[in-house]
């Protein structure tokens, strides 16, 4: 389902909940993903997505947020989400 009004949640009141996620926050992919679609790379998204480069896109993919921005940006932000009430919930599964 889409529309989170349609979702129907047992248990808990989750009204209030809010993780203050940045609907309109434009990461490293998703610049380039918009160059390549929608700006001037658009000439070479043959080239960039059906071609033998393909494969280096998941290798820089992987070497971005496993070397670069996990350890940096994204553990802390982890850490602080498991000291949640539901990062809580998150453990004991």
């Amino acid at each position: 389902m889409g529309d989170p009004k349609e979702i129907e949640v047992v248990g808990d009141d989750i009204s209030g909940e809010n993780w203050h996620f940045a609907r309109d926050e434009s990461t490293f992919a998703s610049r380039g993903q918009k160059l390549i679609y929608h700006g001037p790379l658009k000439p070479f998204e043959r080239l960039l997505l059906r071609s033998p480069l393909v494969p280096w896109a998941y290798l820089a993919s992987n070497l971005y947020h496993n070397i670069f921005w996990y350890p940096f940006i994204g553990k802390k932000r982890v850490a602080k989400a498991l000291e949640t009430p539901w990062g809580r919930v998150f453990q004991n599964y």
